[in-house]
């Protein structure tokens, strides 16, 4: 498997493999992590609505359509990195897949969507919490679950509770709930 390109561990497109651009912020989901967090989130997404924040390899957000999400909003800035998630839904027909080229940030501003699972996966080291984390709980269906990655536990506020966590080399992710006060 070539380097800029990422294998789908599950689900109705297992093996199959999506391309993206190189650059050195694009660190796709390890396949064991992507693993243990679709074991968490339950092989099964049939009717769920997901959102995958800083798309990047689109990784998550197409295992998780490929494991029947409803829907798929996938959210990338990056030009290059869009065209490379075009090209991957189109490769897959993964009609599922909504991509939208904006800033993270911007985008949960300005959306209106409900979700039941939330990606975040940011650049590493960015510290783009603080800033998501009160942005995310009005786009949150009851019961909805996110998860985040990055190089070290976020700084949770009140009403933010870690679900299930994990490490893998320099890697630290976990599953959030949200539970209003």
């Amino acid at each position: 498997m070539g380097r800029n390109r990422v294998r789908i561990i599950g689900g109705a497109w297992r093996s199959r493999l999506v391309s993206f651009p190189a650059s050195k912020e694009l660190r796709p989901t390890p396949d064991r992590v992507r693993e243990t967090l679709f074991n968490w989130l339950g092989q099964d997404l049939t009717a769920r609505v997901c959102l995958d924040l800083f798309a990047g390899s689109g990784a998550l957000g197409f295992e998780a359509a490929s494991r029947g999400a409803r829907r798929v909003v996938m959210v990338e800035q990056d030009a290059a990195v869009h065209r490379a998630l075009a090209a991957s839904r189109e490769a897959l027909t993964a009609a599922a897949v909504e991509l939208v080229r904006a800033d993270a940030l911007e985008f949960l501003r300005g959306d209106s969507g409900v979700y039941d699972v939330v990606f975040v996966d940011p650049p590493f080291r960015a510290g783009h919490w603080p800033r998501l984390a009160p942005l995310l709980p009005p786009r949150l269906a009851p019961g909805a679950l996110v998860y985040y990655e990055g190089a070290a536990r976020p700084d949770l506020a009140p009403g933010w509770e870690i679900h299930r966590h994990g490490r893998a080399g320099q890697v630290s992710y976990q599953l959030l709930k949200w539970t209003p006060g």
